[in-house]
């Protein structure tokens, strides 16, 4: 199997170890607020010994995974585990051609899980979280391009959370509205430090990917009752509603085609500026859907390719629509390249707030494109680099060959064009030329080669020669 699909045995079998040895704790504490029930039989635990003397088959696993999902009788716990393991085909030939071979090869897997050394404590569970990301991000790697549909790197991650909760003091609701597996909302608690997140929200196409983001969020500690993931098109089937979100963070797909159909522009969501975007390039669509879902305070940083920047026709039309009439961009952070698995090129942080106050007349252009360690497969950025580009948006002093505060008025002269080279300057200044010395060297040198000359004629002299030979 490639990694696209060897993860989703691995990662949803140490999530069921999670789910076994997690409610074997709160079993005698909460198991009202656990969501779902574990049968002694198809603990985790009971699994390894029927494995080791001889009594487990694959279809006991079948069994166990169903009855998890089933266990979920509330409405909350439902929705977080219905269909949670439809990616672990038991039964797939891939496994092996019959039961026998299939039941050999999973024994041998969950025997591996089993060595790892984690248990039910809080402490070994937030490592366990950290473990199952570092993993996704392993898999995303090996998966190439096909990584880029679950897993957006962790530093950009961290950045676009950062960015989006900066100055904010309470964050009743969270959103990613291309959330593959989670990893970027998990990172916004932690961005909000002691700012506590009321409700979590995602929508996410691919079933698979919806799958992981789901057990990644439960297996973070997150409760089925704090999260609300929908399966669905964003842009075509919007699952949110009127919902206003105070933090939203996204990393969409970059320049996809979509149906572009003008039924679109009775959408409240991108009736404003009048055209649609483009049908080869779907990435306005996206930014016009997180800025109606703002609320008054809403704040919300996206990663994009660059063609948002500059690109023309229907896109300059809506680019112009949220600078000038909406004022809603704060800041343009262009990021270095390499940095994603699924792609080499440089991408852009686009951060927006409902409310800018005293920078509302500015929007900070920053080039941070050259700030990276590389690496064999992708590069990456330091803590240090995300501190000074979180700091620079919240200070806005402009720094040399970095970033600028540029008037509002500038970029409207420049047509809404959002090219960052064209605000931040990062050419090498030419030493200014001293003519006058340049006078005085070559009269010096002048002098010199006079003098030289003489010098070789009087020798030439001596041995009765012509200078005039030789020239």
């Amino acid at each position: 199997m490639d990694a696209s699909k060897y993860k989703d045995y691995i990662l949803s079998l140490i999530f069921y170890r999670y789910l076994s040895e997690h409610g074997e704790k709160l079993a005698k504490e909460a198991l009202a607020n656990l969501g779902y029930v574990l049968e002694p039989r198809y603990c985790f635990s009971s699994l390894i010994k029927g494995i080791e003397d001889g009594s487990f088959t694959i279809s006991l696993l079948q069994e166990a995974v169903e009855a998890v999902t089933a266990s979920a009788k509330t409405p909350e716990a439902k929705a977080a585990f219905d269909g949670i393991f439809d990616s672990l085909d038991l039964n797939a030939r891939k496994l092996g051609k019959d039961e026998e071979q299939r039941t050999r090869l999973i024994s041998r897997v969950l025997l591996k899980i089993n060595d790892i050394p984690f248990g039910a404590g809080d402490a070994a569970m937030d490592v366990l979280g950290t473990a199952y990301m570092i993993l996704i991000g392993l898999f995303a790697s090996d998966a190439g391009k096909k990584g880029g549909e679950f897993f957006t790197p962790a530093q950009l991650s961290r950045l676009c959370a950062r960015l989006a909760c900066l100055g904010l003091s309470e964050i009743p609701s969270a959103c990613d509205p291309a959330m593959g597996s989670a990893s970027m909302l998990l990172e916004i608690p932690r961005a909000a430090g002691s700012v506590s997140v009321g409700h979590f929200y995602g929508q996410e196409k691919n079933r698979t990917t919806y799958n992981l983001a789901r057990m990644n969020m439960l297996i973070h500690g997150i409760p089925c009752g704090k999260f609300s993931f929908f399966n669905d098109d964003t842009i075509s089937s919007d699952q949110f509603g009127n919902r206003k979100f105070r933090v939203q963070v996204a990393n969409p797909p970059y320049s996809q085609k979509w149906d572009a159909s003008q039924e679109f522009l009775n959408d409240p969501r991108f009736s404003g500026p009048g055209r649609l975007a483009p049908r080869s390039y779907e990435d306005f669509a996206f930014l016009l859907h997180m800025i109606w879902h703002m609320d008054e305070q809403g704040q919300a940083a996206v990663l994009l390719p660059h063609g948002v920047l500059f690109r023309g026709g229907a896109e300059a039309v809506i680019r112009t629509y949220i600078v000038e009439n909406l004022n809603v961009l704060d800041a343009v952070i262009g990021l270095p390249p390499g940095c994603f698995h699924s792609t080499p090129i440089p991408v852009c942080c686009l951060v927006f707030k409902r409310n800018r106050g005293a920078n509302r007349d500015n929007i900070l252009f920053m080039d941070a494109s050259r700030c990276f360690i590389p690496g064999k497969k992708t590069n990456t950025i330091s803590d240090e680099t995300l501190d000074r580009i979180v700091s620079a948006c919240e200070m806005r002093t402009d720094q040399e060959k970095f970033c600028r505060a540029v008037p509002l008025t500038e970029v409207l002269e420049n047509g809404c064009s959002l090219t960052i080279s064209r605000y931040v300057d990062l050419s090498e200044k030419t030493p200014p030329v001293d003519l006058a010395q340049v006078q005085s060297d070559l009269k010096r040198h002048r002098a010199r080669c006079l003098s030289l000359e003489q010098e070789v004629n009087q020798y030439l002299s001596r041995l009765g020669l012509s200078g005039e030979d030789y020239e």
